[in-house]
């Protein structure tokens, strides 16, 4: 069996999160869901900078003359403050901040344990907009009194996260569905997030020299839009929802159109336990639920051409029922054929171990500059870092140390000199979040499998026939849906 670990240390990231997650704060006096103005939120933004900044020189004068225990909890002491204060400012920040919050608590093991935990919270348990608010916003979205579509509707939010809350309820016919309402004001509080797109494109210039940012801000900043558009994400789902119906392993709620507006998104109510409790079950359970996780995302990229952007835990479930529900599917990329086949194109030279081919590839898809001064194997040996799960026909694990060094590999030019003669086309911006999220999540469930056989299961080129058991079930159910009549089979 072969082991992916990374070779780089944390300490650098480290810096870079506390300092990134860092940047937002509103401040006790504003409303947690308020929109502020661009200048509003900078100016907030300083008061937390400024504020962690002194407590940590205060600290560090008090450490000096002391002991070495007393230096320790000091430390301990700093840190729990900096997880709260920081942690604290993003909950009440809401939009494209907390979303950083977010994907900084699944992607560095190596970060201090008060922050660490306290970043994890912002996926389920952000603070919460009060309840009169919450339901006096789904009334007012869905233009009817609240007692002519429910029979009941928990006051208390079954979940809170950066764009909106969820609430459990009964429908008048009997229905228990998830009412997912937006916070009022949330849009305009991402616009100023995302306002200044001039600078952004200058960070992303910085770490990409090669890059064209201006197609790659637009791509991001069109995804991020369409996931305040509730009906957008009801349509995405309701795709997933329709090609996983009656799957063995994998649950997309389906959703209540009657329900739903711009605003506010109802869908099945999916009884189960917080997909962080895997972390902690045996072996053969995290082994079982990271395969199903593998093939859910590569299924439905290499089948459906549809990519869900955002893998992180806060979206997934482990139901009752033994499955994995998926939630949230706000930031979509919808693939065309071709597009897909570009991936298909990178993969297969990777796999044949082919330099010269693999570098002709990337360079015609724009991924790698013309003419970047390396050798053939060079280039091919550090891109090799982000196929190393299917080079080979034999089981890997994944560890948190391979995603750590994807992470560095992305972001960190001073370290790889090649980063600075890559780029990342608009087709390609939301696949780095495969990195990013779903390799964050194996490594933190030590997942372990032969990733290339179970990959030529979902490869159109290779089409093969089941590897494990969890392939044999899944290859039943397709089985199941291409014998139903055509009128009645889900789309591809």
């Amino acid at each position: 069996m072969k082991r992916v670990v990374g070779l780089l240390g944390l300490a650098g990231l480290v810096a870079v999160v506390v300092a990134v997650v860092g940047r937002g704060r509103v401040g006790v006096a504003h409303s947690p869901i308020a929109a502020l103005t661009r200048g509003q939120r900078r100016v907030e933004m300083g008061r937390l900078v400024a504020r962690r900044a002194a407590d940590r020189g205060v600290t560090k004068a008090r450490s000096r003359l002391a002991s070495d225990e007393t230096r320790r909890r000091l430390q301990a002491e700093l840190e729990r403050r900096e997880a709260d204060d920081v942690v604290g400012s993003l909950g009440e920040m809401k939009g494209a901040l907390m979303k950083l919050g977010q994907m900084a608590s699944y992607l560095d093991e190596g970060m201090p344990e008060p922050m660490r935990q306290a970043l994890a919270s912002l996926r389920s348990d952000a603070p919460p907009m009060p309840s009169d608010l919450a339901l006096t916003e789904i009334e007012r979205s869905l233009g009817r009194p609240l007692h002519e579509m429910f029979l009941e509707i928990d006051e208390t939010p079954v979940a809170a996260a950066s764009i909106g809350q969820v609430h459990r309820a009964v429908t008048v016919d009997g229905r228990e569905v998830a009412v997912k309402v937006q916070y009022p004001g949330i849009a305009e509080a991402i616009a100023a997030d995302l306002d200044n797109t001039e600078r952004l494109a200058m960070l992303l210039a910085l770490v990409y020299p090669g890059l064209n940012p201006d197609e790659l801000v637009r791509e991001l900043r069109d995804r991020i839009n369409e996931e305040l558009d509730y009906l957008n994400e009801a349509r995405n789902q309701k795709v997933f929802a329709d090609y996983y119906e009656g799957h063995p392993h994998v649950w997309v709620p389906a959703v209540h159109d009657d329900l739903t507006t711009v605003n506010v998104l109802t869908t099945e109510f999916v009884r189960g336990r917080p997909f962080e409790e895997v972390y902690e079950a045996p072996e053969e359970e995290r082994q079982r639920v990271a395969e199903i996780v593998y093939r859910f995302v590569f299924r439905s990229l290499n089948r459906q051409y549809l990519f869900n952007g955002d893998p992180h835990p806060g979206n997934y479930l482990l139901a009752d029922d033994g499955r994995v529900a998926f939630l949230d599917f706000g930031l979509v990329k919808h693939f065309a054929e071709d597009e897909v086949d570009q991936f298909a194109v990178l993969i297969r030279a990777m796999i044949d171990r082919d330099p010269a081919r693999f570098r002709s590839a990337a360079e015609d898809q724009l991924v790698l500059r013309p003419g970047a001064p390396f050798e053939d194997q060079e280039i091919f040996d550090w891109f090799a870092a982000y196929y190393e799960l299917i080079l080979d026909d034999e089981p890997v694990m994944v560890t948190t140390d391979y995603t750590v060094d994807l992470l560095y590999r992305t972001f960190d030019a001073k370290t790889h000199d090649i980063l600075k003669h890559t780029n990342v086309p608009p087709t390609f911006a939301l696949i780095q979040r495969i990195n990013l999220g779903l390799f964050s999540i194996l490594g933190q469930l030590g997942a372990t499998a032969n990733w290339r056989a179970i990959s030529e299961e979902l490869w159109v080129w290779t089409d093969a026939p089941p590897s494990t058991p969890l392939g044999h079930e899944e290859a039943a159910w397709l089985a199941a849906k291409a014998a139903q009549p055509a009128a009645s089979r889900p789309s591809k």
